[in-house]
């Protein structure tokens, strides 16, 4: 028999619109935001619960970094996915408040220069956005690319870091 693995979440409301946090109880698992189906599917084992470990802690958290308070997260983190994609998630969280890298340069840090594809794919797997700053990767020509959030959320977080070039939008 397969042990029930109980996912609790909370929803939190940003200047980016509503935000689905996931914890197993002991980590954040997931921050998703957007519509539905950009989060994982809800399963009978998801539990609204906004007082399991540590979701408390990491609404806080996010509440300052919207507030202009925050430039890091120190959360406990549970990431998911291949191996290759957990090397691409922790180097993005080198990218420092308010710089971008591109894909290449992502490559280029794993010592694998010629996986700029893969490093995309992993960047746009993340299962913990913001936190895991998946949007700080840009194009190697400066261009905003792919985002699961949408490009406009994107555009509003870097602008909210200080990137030049973009401007803020708002979300309803």
């Amino acid at each position: 028999m397969k042990p029930e693995i109980l996912v609790s979440f909370c929803y939190i409301d940003s200047p980016i619109g509503r935000l689905t946090l996931t914890s197993d109880g002991t980590a954040l698992t997931g921050l998703y935001m957007g519509s539905p189906s950009k989060r994982p599917p809800r399963t009978t084992d998801w539990v609204v619960d906004p007082g399991v470990a540590p979701l408390p802690e990491a609404a806080r958290q996010l509440r300052e970094y919207f507030a202009g308070e925050r430039r890091e997260f120190d959360l406990p983190l549970r990431l998911n996915g291949t191996d290759f994609q957990k090397r691409v998630w922790r180097e993005l969280t080198a990218i420092p408040f308010g710089e971008t890298w591109s894909y290449g340069q992502l490559a280029k840090r794993l010592d694998n220069p010629s996986a700029c594809r893969a490093v995309g794919l992993a960047n746009g797997k993340n299962p913990i956005a913001i936190i895991v700053p998946c949007h700080r990767v840009i194009g190697a020509d400066g261009s905003l690319t792919g985002f699961g959030g949408g490009l406009p959320r994107k555009e509003w977080l870097l602008t909210h870091e200080g990137r030049p070039g973009t401007q803020a939008l708002r979300f309803g």
